[in-house]
């Protein structure tokens, strides 16, 4: 299986990803996603592919993400407009991310992963 893995290494939640990722012997391509931002194309097909709304990529937890008021501003765009914003800077991305083949996963929720990654 050919994973791609996007993380922030400071993030705890990404290192308690990545901790998991080795336990279970998983190989993986590990992608920094501050220093190498995803491209509106590659957001647009993980979306596609994940089968969630655009919003649920967005870490709301983030400092970028409160000093733009993205909360309020969301509604109003459209898809194509929260996937450029997206693509402006990694660090409105929630992360993890993990792609493979037929599925993308957001965040890190273990029973998720294990269900996706250990068939």
């Amino acid at each position: 299986m050919n994973l791609l893995f996007l993380q922030y290494p400071p993030c705890s939640t990404c290192k308690n990803a990545k901790k998991w990722l080795d336990a279970h012997k998983t190989a993986y391509n590990s992608r920094n996603i501050k220093d190498e931002k995803p491209t509106s194309a590659e957001l647009a097909a993980w979306i596609e592919k994940s089968g969630l709304p655009a919003k649920r990529f967005f870490n709301t937890s983030g400092i970028l993400y409160k000093e733009k008021h993205l909360k309020d501003l969301l509604p109003g765009m459209s898809e194509k407009e929260q996937i450029d914003l997206l693509a402006t800077n990694g660090m409105l991305v929630k992360r993890p991310l993990i792609i493979g083949k037929d599925f993308v996963l957001v965040g890190f929720k273990e029973e998720e992963w294990e269900k996706a990654l250990m068939q």
